[in-house]
């Protein structure tokens, strides 16, 4: 499954690629996303403004709904949908598998379930150019918005910077 989640991540725009990992930075604690992702004081808004959003991951962790009571799911889902909302009016999640993907791994497989739900609503906010409104809504297949059931294995691969190798300076065999 390692290799599966590998190759969908691999499948990804470069943007896409990079933006997953500055979040999982920035989500998991990882690295000083500042000093790693920022080229630019544009760039440098965007990631404060994430990490204050993301500060809301460990206490959504702790409210995935086990089922679909209502009253369960306000407390999750509201403020899941004002993130998933901020991720995607980035521009750089442009389909529904980079969000789930970036999701899996912030959240939790247990959140496999409400995140079609998330996702269509966030992608429907007003505050997405109409283009991009409808690339993401119809990036969401059949399959994914109607599931009867999700798996509950967790995501294995969680992508890290890579440092680029200088190929100019490397020593080469003889």
């Amino acid at each position: 499954m390692t290799l599966a989640e590998m190759k969908e991540f691999a499948s990804f725009p470069a943007a896409t690629q990079r933006y997953i990992r500055r979040s999982l930075d920035i989500g998991l604690d990882r690295d000083d996303a500042m000093m790693r992702w920022s080229r630019d004081v544009v760039e440098a808004a965007s990631i404060r403004a994430q990490a204050r959003l993301y500060r809301a991951l460990p206490d959504l962790r702790l409210l995935v709904p086990d089922d679909a009571d209502l009253a369960a799911v306000e407390p999750f889902l509201a403020p899941l949908v004002t993130l998933v909302g901020f991720d995607l009016g980035q521009g750089r999640l442009t389909s529904f598998s980079a969000f789930r993907f970036l999701y899996e791994r912030l959240i939790g497989a247990e959140a496999r379930p409400w995140l079609p739900s998330a996702f269509c609503a966030a992608a429907a906010l007003p505050h997405l150019h109409p283009e991009l409104r409808r690339q993401l809504l119809q990036s969401i297949s059949e399959a994914a918005a109607t599931a009867s059931g999700w798996s509950n294995r967790r995501p294995a691969f969680f992508p890290h910077w890579v440092e680029k190798v200088d190929n100019g300076s490397a020593a080469l065999p003889h």
